[in-house]
């Protein structure tokens, strides 16, 4: 009986083989489902992502505007464009001024002047 095969061999190996199978089929379909789940999680990454990149633009360009306004109001502009106004204001005071002593000195009324022009 040493050579022989007998039945209960042919059970043993059948069922290892059927075990393995089975095992084997398993395994496909975890895998299959692994890869799954694989997909929706990079689909999920990339919107992630998509969602990270765009905040990311928007907080740039919040931050570029902020800086410029910061330029904007800087003391040294500040101090300068103050300057510009202060001159300003002093150049219509004194033209203010001129104005109102031609406006004296004509009393409203501008005297009638003699034509120096005579037709040809």
């Amino acid at each position: 009986m040493d050579g022989a095969i007998d039945l209960r061999l042919i059970i043993t190996l059948g069922g290892i083989l059927f075990s393995v199978a089975g095992a084997a089929a398993v395994g496909k379909m975890q895998i299959k489902v692994i890869l799954e789940n694989l997909a929706d999680i990079e689909k999920r990454l990339r919107a992630m992502d998509k969602r990270v990149d765009t905040l990311d633009t928007y907080h740039s360009t919040q931050k570029q505007r902020l800086d410029i306004l910061a330029q904007m109001n800087s003391p040294e502009n500040l101090r300068r464009e103050h300057m510009a106004t202060a001159k300003m204001q002093a150049d219509i005071d004194s033209l203010k001024s001129a104005t109102e002593s031609l406006r004296k000195m004509h009393n409203g009324v501008h005297p009638p002047v003699a034509s120096s022009r005579t037709a040809s």
